[in-house]
């Protein structure tokens, strides 16, 4: 699957960022580390973004939050877990269904490799 010149970029960074500090910190250390990055990279970027959603006719503001949103259109969701879990794919995808986001991903710092740790959702 080939992937689009942001996603790689946005990949990037977290390798960079993995190579320096490798697994074991808390999940809001790899955030504020991909956010150096991504300034560097020059990339547009938001932090814990509110996603609405409608429930029975009614918009709720903060039903989820995104860790990140890149350039308005792919979403990275950070974690730092010894094994990811079905729910977690779940909630990736149920942002970008929800978001309208047409790209997304879930990074787990907590590997040896980090290509191990990246999973890649198109909606």
């Amino acid at each position: 699957m080939q992937k689009d010149p942001l996603t790689r970029k946005v990949i990037g960074c977290a390798i960079a960022i993995h190579r320096h500090f490798g697994p074991g910190l808390f999940e809001s250390a790899y955030e504020d580390f991909m956010a150096i990055e991504l300034m560097e990279a020059g990339l547009r970027f938001q932090r814990q973004v509110p996603i609405p959603a409608i429930y029975k006719g009614h918009q709720t503001e903060h039903a989820f939050r995104a860790d990140l949103v890149i350039e308005e259109t792919l979403i990275v969701e950070i974690k730092s877990l010894d094994r990811l879990a079905p729910v977690h794919d779940a909630q990736v995808l149920t942002y970008l269904s929800v978001g309208g986001f047409p790209v997304g991903l879930l990074i787990n710092f907590n590997v040896p490799k980090l290509v191990d740790g990246v999973k890649r959702y198109v909606s």
